[in-house]
């Protein structure tokens, strides 16, 4: 009896020649890393970075009824305030708008300003809370977020040496940094704002890439083992086909739950979700092109990944 192993995109196993294509991949991977980090560079574009992150006004709004998210952007837009972020948060009834700092402008008089804009419009507008952040705040949180990135890259090299081997851990690492790399570089080219939300998606990105890595590089172990005859390129090409079902479901099921939040979840999930849909394409390209051919270029070969010698003669002896 054929075992069952779950919804498939393919019935029958492809055999695409992905490893063919590694020039290809390599020299478009590359234009896209180097183009993102000059398109980080202030100088040239730079992040378009939130109050989180700059400073600013925090302005808590409690509305009459229900308030008009939308109309209220585009009041606060038409005066001046473009770069307003406007989100409701507990009832529809409580707004949350947040400005940048202004030059040659106190913050008390920015929000004095937005408070009257708006209660030209809804003069029951009641301010509740206002909230000044320092710039030293918003160098904390970068720094602070710097270096969770720089955490989660080392350990997941650990675990992938550990696990596999370090050719693999390299593959694994150099497709782990190219995917929020990218998305960051996208983000700085359109400027979409840089907030708190958009370096957790960078991180789920980074989580969301070493999975999809270490199912492919499990599966060329696992043919470097049994597969008795074939080049390492045969081998790997033959564990992407056979992975390359599960890649694409897993992406398809992400996808869809993150265009629904991208859709109907408001401006305060938008970057958010744009960012993680980012990381799920460049995240599929690269658990398909980079990491098995980085590994490849350093030499793996199916002796790195043979088991010990008495656990090798066991496996010999199965029937």
């Amino acid at each position: 009896m054929e075992r069952f192993t779950g919804f498939e995109i393919f019935r029958k196993r492809t055999s695409i020649d992905f490893l063919g294509f590694r020039k290809v991949a390599a020299v478009l991977s590359v234009i896209m890393l180097v183009g993102s980090v000059v398109l980080l560079i202030p100088a040239v574009r730079g992040l378009n970075l939130s109050i989180d992150f700059t400073g600013g006004v925090v302005l808590e709004l409690g509305y009459p009824a229900a308030a008009d998210l939308d109309g209220i952007r585009e009041r606060l837009a038409g005066n001046g305030f473009a770069d307003a972020q406007v989100q409701s948060f507990g009832t529809s009834r409580d707004v949350l708008v947040r400005v940048l700092p202004r030059e040659g402008r106190e913050n008390q008089q920015v929000a004095a300003d937005i408070l009257d804009v708006l209660r030209g419009a809804e003069p029951g507008v009641v301010l509740r809370r206002t909230e000044f952040v320092g710039p030293q705040v918003g160098d904390e949180l970068t720094e602070q977020g710097a270096l969770a990135l720089l955490f989660a890259l080392g350990g997941i090299a650990l675990y992938i040496m550990f696990r596999f081997q370090w050719k693999f851990s390299v593959g694994a690492m150099v497709a782990t940094i190219h995917d929020p790399l990218i998305t960051a570089g996208l983000f700085a080219l359109f400027q979409v704002p840089f907030d708190l939300a958009v370096l957790a998606a960078l991180l789920a990105i980074i989580g969301y890439s070493v999975n999809d890595t270490v199912v492919v590089f499990d599966r060329i172990r696992e043919n470097f083992r049994r597969v008795r005859r074939g080049t390492p390129v045969e081998i790997m090409n033959l564990s992407i086909n056979e992975t390359l079902s599960r890649t694409l479901m897993t992406s398809f099921v992400t996808a869809l739950v993150v265009v629904a939040m991208l859709l109907f979840g408001g401006e305060a999930l938008r970057s958010f979700s744009l960012a993680l849909i980012i990381g799920i394409l460049v995240g599929t390209y690269s658990s398909i092109f980079v990491a098995s051919a980085v590994a490849l270029a350093l030499g793996a070969s199916p002796t790195d990944l043979m088991p010990p010698k008495k656990e090798q003669e066991e496996i010999d002896a199965l029937p």
